[in-house]
């Protein structure tokens, strides 16, 4: 499978990763999508971004793919959602643009990181991307809510350095409402993460009146510091910064009057995760 002249010529590169992009996919049958997710031979992305430092360690960059399972009510990039907005990229010319910025990652001991949308929607591009990073002795990291962690094999985990892992919130019910799916895999796969010892970040969105309550948050503490192969907690505040894509793609807002964290509560969680041994920035 190869791409179309036309999509030969659109931009990947992104000024940032809140810009709105949809119906990039055009013109792909249904059958020519499950063959590139069987085989990983073409990608849908939502873009790249270039000079992150909050995606893994150093200067990274991200590729963003298309396609999640999930949908979380804070969500800033609901146009991943759909992996038809995803441009189609073939493997070739994710690689090299990859390696357009191999010698500078490696000066900045940066690397590539991998996120979505759901990257594990794209299981095989995203183990193919993975593999021909580590043989550009680029540091690979996956950005995941590892709901579908069981698709990738111990040994393919093995070209992943690090694993960024989102846990959105601890009890069952809560989680649900949050996201549309259960908890229960996520922690699966945090678990067998620890049992491989795969280095492991941890995302915490805080968000007032979701995912603020004591209790989950010492859950979630408690859980990832008995783990032992986690080596950094990111409590992220919630930010209204992808509220207009929501009002553009015509999909209902809930959080439209929620206000990002006071600064008091976003040290009191910082403070829960620390509290049980945990670097949490």
């Amino acid at each position: 499978m190869t791409e179309t002249p036309a999509l030969k010529t659109t931009a990947l590169e992104a000024k940032n990763p809140f810009e709105l992009r949809v119906n990039r996919s055009q013109g792909y049958s249904e059958s020519a999508i499950k063959q590139a997710l069987t085989t990983g031979d073409v990608g849908f992305l939502h873009s790249f971004t270039t000079g992150s430092t909050v995606d893994g360690p150093g200067v990274r960059v991200v590729a963003w793919t298309s396609g999640c399972h999930w949908r979380c009510q804070y969500c800033h990039n609901p146009d991943t959602w759909n992996l038809s907005n995803g441009t189609p990229v073939s493997l070739e010319r994710a690689v090299d643009e990859l390696k357009k910025y191999r010698e500078g990652l490696n000066v900045m001991s940066g690397g590539f990181t991998l996120s979505g949308g759901e990257p594990l929607m794209q299981d095989r591009f995203a183990v193919r991307m993975f593999s021909a990073a580590k043989a550009m002795k680029v540091h690979t990291a996956l950005d995941t809510n590892g709901h579908l962690g069981e698709r990738l094999t111990d040994d393919e985990l093995k070209s992943i350095d690090l694993v960024i892992l989102d846990i959105k919130t601890w009890d069952p019910e809560r989680h649900q409402q949050l996201t549309g799916k259960g908890v229960g895999p996520t922690l699966d796969f945090a678990r067998r993460l620890a049992q491989l010892n795969r280095p492991l970040w941890l995302r915490y969105v805080l968000v007032p009146g979701l995912t603020d309550d004591r209790i989950d948050v010492s859950n979630v503490a408690n859980f990832t510091a008995k783990l032992g192969n986690v080596e950094r907690i990111d409590v992220l505040p919630f930010h209204q910064m992808g509220r207009y894509k929501w009002k553009e793609l015509g999909i209902p807002y809930k959080l439209e009057r929620v206000e990002p964290p006071e600064p008091a509560l976003v040290e009191r969680v910082l403070d829960q995760f620390r509290a049980v041994g945990l670097k949490a920035v």
